[in-house]
């Protein structure tokens, strides 16, 4: 029981600031926020004392392996899903405090896409998403046509019937027989979905979930929908982060993710590529829109032209669930169920020869520690696993009730979930790849043409490992790309204990983004890109990849374009670009602000500046409050990557 009162001291007094900021998006050092905190911190202690095999805790302590949300583990909470927005807004759907109608207009139905965000952030812990959002509120977008056009007719004395199913925007035929109607019509319609766009983007940034502790962790994916409500869905958006918050700031949430496909958006010509211009202003000015690739090969096979649900999304993050070995091969209705992190970093330092020990790294014995490795983060996963498949389905209520997850809706309440829980995801994540190699070999995987096979069949040796589990247990077992923002600095400071200080791989407070190049390291963006695209394809539970452009990207739109154009090129699967995103909270410019403002001239000492950076494809602002150390020191050390 001393050790819980440690806990405890530890986060009233904020002695220990990383603690409470392993979440960049949760204000820690609110009453909420530690009130969480004390819930999380005795849930961890539970889960290591009485709930994990022994060897998993072992392997936490030694360094090796890492759990992702550990005060989830005894509960059996899942992490993430794609929400199937579209059949929760032609259904309705009860939030259990009471039912919902079918929406009947646009704005009805993005304030609809608010509420079941909400309420499915309450029933898991990561994030949530919506897969093909243009897809889904167009339906609504033809509703408040339908429903202006007949005002328009009764304002007008243009009242000739007019059958429902011809009322949509494209329609010709109405705009020559009934102008004064549709002109009106149209003009409603597209300013009630800008409203609509612009109110869903406020409520995401200010209604709370998990209990007022923080705002829900939402993604929406959209681009590929081409009819001009859908389009008309997208513009809205973009448009609506592009004008920011209501001091103009730039939104946090959600985070919007424009989905690329030849022959849909990516050249003059093609249906939406004023759609695809449009994203790259906004992602110029505000660092979002990501981009996903649906013609990279390993997403591009799932794909099926006119089911917009076999369209590659990813939850902001980097999240990927699309394949399913039980067929469902496609996104809504599933996520990933957990993920633990293997920590490369230490395996180099035992068996390299950074450590001094050793003239040539010692293979064979790096090989059998990786596959220890893979077998304690295993092992624990199909335990959580276990776990998460007794629940019953009235404990994740939304979630299942409502059929969020898939076949959730066939459950009694007090029926298991495993049944249906088997279309996600277990994954296994990798961090520190760079500084691993630099501890085998002296030389990380950006410096030197064979360090960087040798990168390579590391990595691809876990992807193995992954479908031959996949295999052997039927289930979902997949490698994923870790984001490392509650992890960045942990296996550091592990390391350093057990290893000393040692140059160039475990000196700094962070271990580098799963296989990335390291953000200190200078070269061009090409070379970056082209570096890590291949890891994409081992990545089947996701990767992210992005660049830091120098200068002021928002006033080289047309370079911005073509660095985006290169990286799906080289099949990256999904990719951002970081580039600074400052604000001045006493004039509101926006730029780079240094110490003090270029157009006001007031001092950060005075008045302090909004920062926006990128985490895990995710932003945050404000990151000198709400960055733990390590994550602060990353950010420190990004260099800029010329184009050339």
């Amino acid at each position: 029981m001393s050790e819980l009162k440690t806990i405890g001291d530890t986060i009233l007094s904020a002695a220990d600031t990383d603690l409470l900021r392993e979440n960049a998006n949760l204000n820690g050092e609110s009453f909420s926020g530690k009130m969480s905190k004390f819930g999380s911190e005795y849930s961890k202690w539970y889960a290591r004392e009485y709930v994990m095999p022994r060897e998993l805790v072992d392997a936490i302590d030694g360094g090796y392996v890492y759990v992702h949300d550990l005060d989830q583990y005894a509960l059996g909470t899942t992490n993430c899903v794609f929400i199937p927005f579209d059949q929760l807004l032609a259904n309705g759907f009860n939030t259990g405090n009471g039912s919902v109608r079918t929406p009947n207009s646009i704005m009805s139905a993005m304030a609809l896409v608010a509420i079941i965000f909400q309420s499915q952030q309450n029933s898991q812990y990561g994030g949530v998403s919506g897969n093909k959002i243009d897809w889904d509120l167009a339906p609504y977008v033809r509703k408040s046509f339908a429903k202006h056009f007949r005002k328009g007719q009764h304002y007008f004395g243009e009242q000739t019937h007019v059958e429902e199913s011809e009322l949509y925007l494209d329609n010709v035929d109405l705009s020559d027989m009934f102008p004064s109607s549709y002109g009106y019509a149209r003009r409603e319609t597209e300013a009630e979905t800008h409203q609509a766009a612009e109110s869903l983007i406020h409520n995401l940034n200010t209604m709370s979930s998990r209990a007022g502790g923080q705002i829900p962790f939402t993604s929406l994916n959209y681009g590929m929908c081409t009819s001009t409500e859908g389009r008309l869905v997208s513009f809205a958006l973009l448009e609506a982060a592009i004008n920011g918050l209501g001091a103009g700031e730039t939104p946090i949430f959600p985070q919007q993710i424009f989905q690329c496909k030849r022959g849909v958006n990516q050249a003059p010509g093609d249906p939406n590529y004023d759609v695809f211009v449009k994203a790259v202003e906004c992602s110029s000015k505000r660092m979002y829109p990501n981009f996903v690739n649906v013609d990279a090969p390993y997403n591009l096979q799932y794909y099926q032209a006119g089911d917009p649900n076999t369209i590659i999304a990813t939850m902001g993050c980097r999240t990927r669930t699309i394949a399913d070995r039980f067929g469902r091969n496609h996104q809504s209705g599933k996520g990933n169920l957990s993920f633990n992190t293997i920590n490369l970093v230490r395996l180099g330092l035992e068996y390299g020869i950074a450590s001094g020990k050793r003239a040539e790294p010692d293979l064979d014995g790096f090989k059998d520690a990786l596959d220890r490795c893979l077998g304690v983060a295993l092992r624990g996963l199909l335990h959580r696993f276990a776990i998460q498949a007794q629940q019953p389905a009235k404990a994740s209520d939304f979630m299942m009730r409502e059929g969020v997850w898939e076949g959730g809706k066939e459950l009694a309440p007090d029926e298991k979930v495993g049944s249906v829980l088997k279309h996600g995801t277990l994954s296994i994540g990798f961090i520190g790849l760079a500084e691993c190699m630099k501890a085998l070999y002296g030389k990380h995987h950006g410096e030197d043409d064979f360090v960087y096979r040798e990168a390579q069949r590391i990595i691809t040796s876990m992807r193995v490992y992954c479908d031959r589990m996949s295999e052997h247990h039927n289930l979902n077992i997949t490698l994923f790309a870790t984001p490392a923002e509650g992890l960045s600095g942990k296996f550091t400071l592990l390391d350093q204990r057990d290893f000393g200080v040692i140059p160039e791989v475990n000196d700094r407070e962070y271990y580098t983004n799963s296989f990335h190049i390291p953000v200190y390291y200078k070269l061009p963006a090409a070379r970056k890109i082209s570096l890590e695209a291949p890891f994409h394809n081992l990545c089947n539970a996701g990767a992210i990849s992005y660049i830091e452009l120098d200068g002021n990207a928002r006033n080289n739109p047309d370079a911005f374009l073509k660095i985006v154009q290169y990286a799906l090129h080289q099949n990256i699967g999904y990719f951002s670009i970081n580039h600074p995103v400052d604000r001045c909270t006493e004039c509101g410019y926006e730029g780079i602000i240094g110490s003090t403002c270029p157009s006001c001239g007031v001092p950060e000492t005075d008045v302090p500046m909004s920062r926006i950076r990128r985490v895990t494809g995710y932003l945050t602002g404000s990151y000198t409050q709400r960055f733990n150390s390590a994550k602060q020191a990353e950010v420190r050390d990004r260099v800029r990557h010329t184009s050339t």
